[in-house]
Protein backbone atom coordinates (compact mmCIF):
# COMPACT_ATOMS: atom_id res chain seq x y z
CA UNK A 1 0.00 0.00 0.00
CA UNK A 2 1.31 3.53 -1.09
CA UNK A 3 1.79 5.02 2.17
CA UNK A 4 0.69 8.51 0.37
CA UNK A 5 -2.89 7.25 0.57
CA UNK A 6 -2.93 6.61 4.07
CA UNK A 7 -1.56 10.25 5.00
CA UNK A 8 -4.66 11.17 2.62
CA UNK A 9 -6.80 9.34 4.12
CA UNK A 10 -5.56 10.53 7.43
CA UNK A 11 -5.46 14.98 6.32
CA UNK A 12 -9.28 14.50 4.74
CA UNK A 13 -10.16 12.20 8.43
CA UNK A 14 -8.65 15.64 10.20
CA UNK A 15 -9.83 18.69 8.46
CA UNK A 16 -13.08 16.98 7.27
CA UNK A 17 -12.66 19.10 4.06
CA UNK A 18 -11.42 18.30 0.84
CA UNK A 19 -10.17 21.65 0.11
CA UNK A 20 -8.96 22.31 3.45
CA UNK A 21 -6.92 18.66 3.18
CA UNK A 22 -5.51 19.28 -0.57
CA UNK A 23 -3.95 22.40 0.61
CA UNK A 24 -2.24 20.87 3.22
CA UNK A 25 -0.83 17.83 1.28
CA UNK A 26 -0.10 20.11 -1.81
CA UNK A 27 -2.56 18.68 -4.22
CA UNK A 28 -5.12 19.33 -6.35
CA UNK A 29 -8.92 18.26 -5.03
CA UNK A 30 -9.26 15.60 -8.47
CA UNK A 31 -5.74 13.99 -6.59
CA UNK A 32 -6.83 13.99 -3.48
CA UNK A 33 -10.21 12.40 -4.60
CA UNK A 34 -8.46 9.79 -6.93
CA UNK A 35 -6.10 9.05 -3.99
CA UNK A 36 -9.23 8.29 -1.21
CA UNK A 37 -10.97 6.65 -4.65
CA UNK A 38 -7.95 4.55 -5.01
CA UNK A 39 -7.88 3.52 -1.05
CA UNK A 40 -11.30 2.08 -1.04
CA UNK A 41 -10.92 0.50 -3.67
CA UNK A 42 -8.36 -1.20 -2.63
CA UNK A 43 -9.75 -1.78 1.41
CA UNK A 44 -13.42 -2.32 -0.51
CA UNK A 45 -15.14 -0.19 1.56
CA UNK A 46 -16.12 3.07 1.61
CA UNK A 47 -14.35 5.89 3.86
CA UNK A 48 -15.91 8.60 3.70
CA UNK A 49 -19.57 10.27 2.96
CA UNK A 50 -19.22 13.44 0.98
CA UNK A 51 -22.18 16.68 1.44
CA UNK A 52 -22.47 19.95 1.18
CA UNK A 53 -20.70 20.12 4.72
CA UNK A 54 -17.77 18.38 3.96
CA UNK A 55 -16.44 14.84 4.25
CA UNK A 56 -17.74 12.69 7.27
CA UNK A 57 -16.03 9.60 8.14
CA UNK A 58 -18.58 6.40 7.19
CA UNK A 59 -18.46 3.49 10.10
CA UNK A 60 -15.19 2.08 8.55
CA UNK A 61 -13.74 4.79 7.97
CA UNK A 62 -14.18 5.62 11.56
CA UNK A 63 -13.16 1.88 12.58
CA UNK A 64 -10.07 2.06 10.29
CA UNK A 65 -8.89 5.55 11.53
CA UNK A 66 -6.75 4.81 14.75
CA UNK A 67 -5.04 1.87 13.08
CA UNK A 68 -4.45 3.96 10.16
CA UNK A 69 -2.71 6.29 11.93
CA UNK A 70 -1.02 4.37 14.28
CA UNK A 71 0.61 3.16 10.66
CA UNK A 72 1.60 6.46 9.21
CA UNK A 73 3.19 7.19 13.26
CA UNK A 74 5.44 4.27 12.81
CA UNK A 75 6.42 5.51 9.37
CA UNK A 76 7.09 8.95 9.92
CA UNK A 77 9.13 7.57 13.33
CA UNK A 78 10.85 4.85 10.96
CA UNK A 79 11.87 7.89 8.41
CA UNK A 80 13.48 9.72 11.42
CA UNK A 81 15.31 6.93 12.75
CA UNK A 82 16.98 6.17 9.43
CA UNK A 83 17.93 9.32 8.86
CA UNK A 84 19.29 9.48 12.34
CA UNK A 85 21.52 6.34 11.49
CA UNK A 86 23.08 7.98 8.16
CA UNK A 87 23.86 10.98 10.23
CA UNK A 88 25.58 8.61 12.62
CA UNK A 89 26.79 6.62 9.44
CA UNK A 90 28.51 9.83 8.26
CA UNK A 91 30.70 10.48 10.96
CA UNK A 92 32.01 6.74 11.63
CA UNK A 93 34.37 4.97 9.35
CA UNK A 94 35.63 1.14 10.36
CA UNK A 95 39.08 0.11 8.65
CA UNK A 96 40.72 -3.03 7.95
CA UNK A 97 44.74 -3.49 7.86
CA UNK A 98 47.34 -5.60 8.22
CA UNK A 99 51.26 -6.34 8.80
CA UNK A 100 52.05 -4.77 5.67
CA UNK A 101 49.91 -1.21 5.91
CA UNK A 102 52.25 -1.15 9.60
CA UNK A 103 52.72 2.47 9.37
CA UNK A 104 50.76 3.82 6.15
CA UNK A 105 47.63 2.86 7.93
CA UNK A 106 47.85 4.21 11.26
CA UNK A 107 49.21 7.40 9.66
CA UNK A 108 46.79 8.77 7.49
CA UNK A 109 44.10 7.65 10.23
CA UNK A 110 45.44 10.25 12.50
CA UNK A 111 45.54 12.84 9.13
CA UNK A 112 41.71 12.44 9.05
CA UNK A 113 40.93 12.89 12.65
CA UNK A 114 43.25 16.22 12.37
CA UNK A 115 40.73 17.16 9.43
CA UNK A 116 38.20 15.39 10.83
CA UNK A 117 38.15 15.33 14.88
CA UNK A 118 34.70 14.52 15.44
CA UNK A 119 34.90 11.79 13.47
CA UNK A 120 35.00 7.85 15.07
CA UNK A 121 37.81 5.85 12.93
CA UNK A 122 38.30 2.33 14.33
CA UNK A 123 41.28 0.29 12.59
CA UNK A 124 41.27 -3.18 13.24
CA UNK A 125 44.52 -5.80 12.03
CA UNK A 126 42.37 -8.36 9.96
CA UNK A 127 43.36 -11.25 7.54
CA UNK A 128 42.96 -10.10 3.95
CA UNK A 129 40.67 -12.69 3.20
CA UNK A 130 38.07 -11.30 5.66
CA UNK A 131 38.61 -8.09 4.84
CA UNK A 132 36.96 -8.95 1.66
CA UNK A 133 34.26 -10.32 2.92
CA UNK A 134 33.69 -7.38 5.54
CA UNK A 135 33.74 -4.89 2.56
CA UNK A 136 31.31 -6.87 0.44
CA UNK A 137 29.16 -6.69 3.38
CA UNK A 138 29.53 -3.54 4.70
CA UNK A 139 30.99 -3.73 7.84
CA UNK A 140 34.39 -2.09 6.77
CA UNK A 141 34.59 1.18 4.51
CA UNK A 142 37.89 0.16 3.42
CA UNK A 143 40.65 -1.84 3.79
CA UNK A 144 44.66 -2.34 3.50
CA UNK A 145 44.53 -5.37 2.25
CA UNK A 146 46.75 -7.99 -0.59
CA UNK A 147 45.63 -7.86 -3.76
CA UNK A 148 43.85 -8.46 -5.75
CA UNK A 149 40.29 -8.25 -4.83
CA UNK A 150 37.33 -9.98 -6.31
CA UNK A 151 34.61 -7.66 -8.23
CA UNK A 152 32.65 -5.84 -7.06
CA UNK A 153 35.52 -4.24 -4.85
CA UNK A 154 37.81 -1.82 -5.86
CA UNK A 155 41.40 -1.57 -4.72
CA UNK A 156 44.44 0.97 -5.95
CA UNK A 157 47.96 -0.51 -5.47
CA UNK A 158 50.44 1.50 -2.42
CA UNK A 159 53.24 -0.74 -2.46
CA UNK A 160 55.20 -4.24 -3.13
CA UNK A 161 55.53 -6.36 -0.18
CA UNK A 162 58.04 -9.43 -0.31
CA UNK A 163 59.05 -12.44 1.91
CA UNK A 164 62.18 -11.97 4.01
CA UNK A 165 64.06 -14.96 6.07
CA UNK A 166 63.72 -13.84 9.58
CA UNK A 167 66.79 -15.37 11.74
CA UNK A 168 68.30 -15.34 15.17
CA UNK A 169 70.78 -12.03 15.00
CA UNK A 170 74.50 -13.43 14.46
CA UNK A 171 73.04 -16.21 12.40
CA UNK A 172 75.60 -17.00 9.85
CA UNK A 173 73.53 -16.86 6.41
CA UNK A 174 74.26 -17.48 3.02
CA UNK A 175 70.86 -16.40 0.98
CA UNK A 176 71.82 -18.23 -1.87
CA UNK A 177 71.34 -21.45 0.35
CA UNK A 178 67.87 -20.95 2.42
CA UNK A 179 67.90 -24.61 2.62
CA UNK A 180 70.35 -25.31 4.88
CA UNK A 181 68.71 -22.91 7.25
CA UNK A 182 65.44 -24.93 7.06
CA UNK A 183 67.72 -27.70 7.62
CA UNK A 184 68.87 -26.38 10.99
CA UNK A 185 66.29 -24.64 12.44
CA UNK A 186 62.62 -25.50 12.54
CA UNK A 187 60.63 -23.27 10.50
CA UNK A 188 58.05 -20.88 12.38
CA UNK A 189 54.68 -20.15 11.33
CA UNK A 190 51.72 -17.67 12.78
CA UNK A 191 48.66 -19.81 12.79
CA UNK A 192 47.06 -20.51 9.62
CA UNK A 193 44.00 -19.48 11.08
CA UNK A 194 44.98 -15.60 12.23
CA UNK A 195 46.95 -15.19 9.13
CA UNK A 196 45.65 -17.43 6.23
CA UNK A 197 46.88 -15.27 3.40
CA UNK A 198 50.83 -15.02 4.79
CA UNK A 199 50.49 -19.48 5.17
CA UNK A 200 49.75 -19.53 1.68
CA UNK A 201 52.47 -17.17 0.07
CA UNK A 202 55.28 -18.93 2.40
CA UNK A 203 53.83 -22.61 1.21
CA UNK A 204 53.55 -21.48 -1.84
CA UNK A 205 57.24 -19.43 -2.32
CA UNK A 206 58.64 -23.24 -1.07
CA UNK A 207 57.15 -25.30 -3.19
CA UNK A 208 57.95 -22.67 -6.30
CA UNK A 209 60.94 -22.76 -5.44
CA UNK A 210 61.59 -26.69 -4.08
CA UNK A 211 62.34 -26.00 -0.43
CA UNK A 212 61.39 -28.05 2.66
CA UNK A 213 61.09 -27.48 6.19
CA UNK A 214 62.31 -30.20 8.81
CA UNK A 215 59.80 -29.38 11.43
CA UNK A 216 56.90 -26.55 11.60
CA UNK A 217 55.57 -24.52 14.90
CA UNK A 218 52.68 -22.48 14.92
CA UNK A 219 52.44 -19.15 17.19
CA UNK A 220 49.05 -17.38 17.48
CA UNK A 221 50.35 -13.89 16.50
CA UNK A 222 53.32 -12.22 15.13
CA UNK A 223 54.98 -11.01 18.06
CA UNK A 224 55.39 -14.44 19.84
CA UNK A 225 56.72 -15.67 16.91
CA UNK A 226 59.54 -13.28 16.58
CA UNK A 227 60.03 -13.58 20.78
CA UNK A 228 60.90 -17.05 19.50
CA UNK A 229 63.12 -16.94 16.78
CA UNK A 230 65.13 -14.19 19.04
CA UNK A 231 65.26 -16.54 21.60
CA UNK A 232 67.28 -18.90 19.03
CA UNK A 233 63.63 -21.12 18.24
CA UNK A 234 63.89 -21.37 14.76
CA UNK A 235 63.26 -19.13 11.98
CA UNK A 236 60.46 -17.23 9.95
CA UNK A 237 59.16 -16.36 6.32
CA UNK A 238 57.67 -13.21 6.95
CA UNK A 239 56.69 -9.69 5.44
CA UNK A 240 59.65 -7.33 4.92
CA UNK A 241 56.94 -5.02 6.72
CA UNK A 242 58.19 -6.52 10.15
CA UNK A 243 61.53 -4.51 9.76
CA UNK A 244 58.83 -1.57 11.49
CA UNK A 245 58.08 -3.70 15.05
CA UNK A 246 61.24 -6.07 14.76
CA UNK A 247 62.94 -6.95 18.27
CA UNK A 248 66.61 -7.13 19.30
CA UNK A 249 67.76 -10.36 18.71
CA UNK A 250 66.12 -10.59 15.12
CA UNK A 251 67.82 -10.10 11.85
CA UNK A 252 66.16 -9.98 8.49
CA UNK A 253 67.78 -11.82 5.09
CA UNK A 254 66.61 -10.55 2.06
CA UNK A 255 65.72 -13.34 -0.69
CA UNK A 256 65.88 -13.90 -4.56
CA UNK A 257 64.26 -16.44 -5.23
CA UNK A 258 60.89 -16.74 -7.12
CA UNK A 259 57.03 -15.90 -6.25
CA UNK A 260 58.40 -14.11 -2.83
CA UNK A 261 56.38 -10.71 -3.66
CA UNK A 262 52.72 -9.32 -3.58
CA UNK A 263 50.78 -6.16 -4.06
CA UNK A 264 49.61 -4.82 -1.14
CA UNK A 265 46.53 -1.62 -1.96
CA UNK A 266 43.37 0.47 -0.19
CA UNK A 267 39.87 -1.17 -1.16
CA UNK A 268 36.35 -0.36 -1.23
CA UNK A 269 33.33 -1.07 -2.24
CA UNK A 270 31.84 1.62 -4.65
CA UNK A 271 28.42 -0.10 -4.64
CA UNK A 272 28.37 1.54 -1.40
CA UNK A 273 27.94 5.52 -0.21
CA UNK A 274 30.31 7.02 2.00
CA UNK A 275 31.31 10.75 2.02
CA UNK A 276 34.23 10.39 4.99
CA UNK A 277 35.53 7.14 3.85
CA UNK A 278 36.38 8.95 -0.07
CA UNK A 279 37.74 11.31 1.83
CA UNK A 280 40.42 8.93 3.67
CA UNK A 281 40.68 7.54 0.41
CA UNK A 282 42.22 10.82 -1.12
CA UNK A 283 44.73 10.67 1.86
CA UNK A 284 45.83 7.59 1.02
CA UNK A 285 46.16 8.87 -2.58
CA UNK A 286 48.18 11.69 -1.27
CA UNK A 287 50.34 9.88 0.79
Amino acid sequence: MDIKLLRAFITLADTGNYHAASEILYLTQPTLTKQIQALEHLLGTSLFQRGRYGAKLTISGKQLYPCAGDLLKQYDEFLIHALNIQKLDLNKLALGFGISSFQIAPACVNILREQHPNAEVSLSNIPSSVQSRMLLEGQLQAGFIRLPVAHPLRATVLMEEKLVLAVPSGTRVDSSNIQHLLNRYQLLQVNSLREPCLAGQVDSFLKENNLTASSTLATDDIHSLLALIAGGNGVALLPQSVSHFLPTGVTLVQLEARHSGWQIGIAWNPQIQNVLRDKFLQIVFQE
